[in-house]
C-alpha cells in the first residue's frame, strides 16, 4: 500500500526529497516495536513522558503559526490544532500516564532529553527566523509521519498488541482528517506564496532542508524513546 499524500503533491514532494531520512523515521525500530507489540513499555513510558513535553512546545509552535498565518483559512487551522493538541491530546498523556503511575506533577518536573530539546527549539526557531513556509515545513513531519505510521501498522495488526490503542488513535478518522487538513493548508500556503510550480522558487531547497532536518530529528526522538528501556535496567 503506497502512503498517503494527504492531499498535498508538495509534501509528497517534500517527503520523496527526505526519502532516506523519511524512512528512517516511518519505519524505525521503535515503531516496529509499536506494530508488532515487542516495545518494553519502558521505552513507551519514556517516549510518552517526553511526548508531553514536546507536546506542549509543538503548541508553542502552532501557535506561532496563527501569528504568522495571512489568511482565515491559516488562522482556522492552526488555531483549531493548538486547540487540539492543549485540550486533548495533552491530557490524553496525562491520563495514560496516570494509568501507569506517572503523576501530572512527575511530568511537569521531568527533564527533557536533548533530542527532544533539539527537536522542538528547531521548530520553534524556523517560526523565529522564518515565515509561515519555514514554520509549516518544520511542522509537517510530525504530523503527516503519525498519520501514515498509524496507517500501515493498523493494516497488519498483531494479536494482542498492548499498544493497538495508540495505533488506533494515529489511523483513526479523525487524526488522518487532520492529516488532510494540514495537507490542504500545505498546499494552498505554499502555492499562493510561491506560486503554481513552487520547485522553481528560490525557497525551494530552504523549504525542503527545513522539513528534512525536523525529519531527521523525529527518528532522534524514536531513538529516545529505546534508551528508556536501557535506562529502567
Amino acid at each position: 500500500m503506497s502512503p498517503s499524500d494527504f492531499s498535498s503533491p508538495v509534501f509528497a514532494q517534500w517527503r520523496a526529497h527526505a526519502a532516506s531520512d523519511w524512512s528512517a523515521y516511518v519505519d524505525h525500530a521503535f515503531v516496529r516495536g509499536l506494530g508488532d507489540g515487542s516495545l518494553p513499555e519502558t521505552a513507551f513510558l519514556h517516549y510518552l513522558v517526553q511526548d508531553y513535553i514536546f507536546l506542549f512546545h509543538f503548541s508553542r509552535a502552532w501557535g506561532m503559526a496563527v501569528l504568522k498565518a495571512e489568511s482565515h483559512e491559516e488562522l482556522e487551522l492552526a488555531s483549531a490544532t493548538v486547540h487540539a493538541l492543549v485540550n486533548h491530546e495533552m491530557p490524553l498523556h496525562i491520563e495514560i500516564c496516570a494509568k501507569a503511575g506517572i503523576s501530572r506533577q512527575m511530568l511537569l518536573q521531568t527533564d527533557e532529553e536533548p533530542e527532544n530539546l533539539s527537536y522542538t527549539r528547531y521548530v520553534i526557531d524556523a517560526g523565529l527566523s522564518g515565515d509561515f513556509l519555514d514554520l509549516i515545513a518544520a511542522l509537517a513531519p510530525c504530523v503527516m509521519g503519525y498519520g501514515e505510521i498509524g496507517t500501515r501498522l493498523a493494516a497488519v495488526p498483531a494479536q494482542g498488541n498492548p499498544y493497538r490503542p495508540w495505533i488506533d488513535t494515529y489511523a483513526g478518522k479523525d487524526y488522518q482528517g487532520a492529516c488532510h487538513a494540514v495537507g490542504r493548508l500545505i498546499e494552498s500556503s505554499v502555492r499562493t506564496r510561491l506560486g503554481s510550480s513552487p520547485e522553481t522558487s528560490g525557497r525551494w531547497k530552504t523549504l525542503n532542508r527545513r522539513f528534512r532536518v525536523a525529519t531527521r530529528l523525529e527518528a532522534g526522538f524514536w531513538s529516545m524513546g529505546l534508551r528508556g528501556a536501557r535506562l529502567a535496567q
